[in-house]
C-alpha cells in the first residue's frame, strides 16, 4: 500500500470513493467537489498498485488549524490500517499545527477510530463544536 500526495484529480475514481460510502452531497454537486480538491491544503491517496483506494483531504492555514474534511476508504479495503495511515499522513505533515480538527458521525467505530489515533472528543477539554449547513 502506497501513501502519497494526490496530484491529478481524476473525477471518476474520486466519485468512485464518495459513492463507496454513500456519501451524495458531493456527487450532486460535481463543480463543487473539483473547486473543493483544488482549494484543498493537502490531499493525500493510498493506492493499491495504482488503484486509488483512500483519500484524505485537509483544509486550514496549516499554521494554527488544519480540519480534515474527507477521509474516505473503499468499504472492501477498510478495517486493514489505511484510514490510520492516511490520518497519520496529514498528521505528520503538520505536525506543528496549534489545532487539528474533525467533524465526524457519532457512533462508537468512529469515536473509537479518531481516539485510537489521538485525538480527543471536543466535550472531553471543555469545548462544544458548532456547524452551520
Amino acid at each position: 500500500m502506497d501513501i502519497k500526495k494526490y496530484e491529478n484529480f481524476h473525477l471518476e475514481e474520486i466519485l468512485n470513493l464518495y459513492q463507496s460510502v454513500g456519501w451524495t452531497n458531493y456527487l450532486e454537486r460535481i463543480s463543487v467537489l473539483e473547486e473543493a480538491y483544488a482549494n484543498s491544503l493537502c490531499v493525500i491517496g493510498a493506492y493499491d498498485n495504482e488503484k486509488l483506494v483512500g483519500i484524505i483531504r485537509a483544509v486550514g492555514d496549516g499554521q494554527t488549524i488544519v480540519f480534515v474534511q474527507d477521509i474516505i476508504v473503499l468499504p472492501e479495503y477498510q478495517r486493514k490500517g489505511i484510514g490510520t495511515k492516511l490520518l497519520k499522513a496529514v498528521m505528520d505533515k503538520y505536525h506543528d499545527v496549534y489545532q487539528m480538527e474533525l467533524l465526524t458521525d457519532n457512533t462508537v467505530k468512529t469515536k473509537a477510530f479518531y481516539r485510537s489515533v489521538g485525538f480527543t472528543a471536543s466535550d472531553d477539554v471543555g469545548c462544544v463544536a458548532f456547524i452551520k449547513m
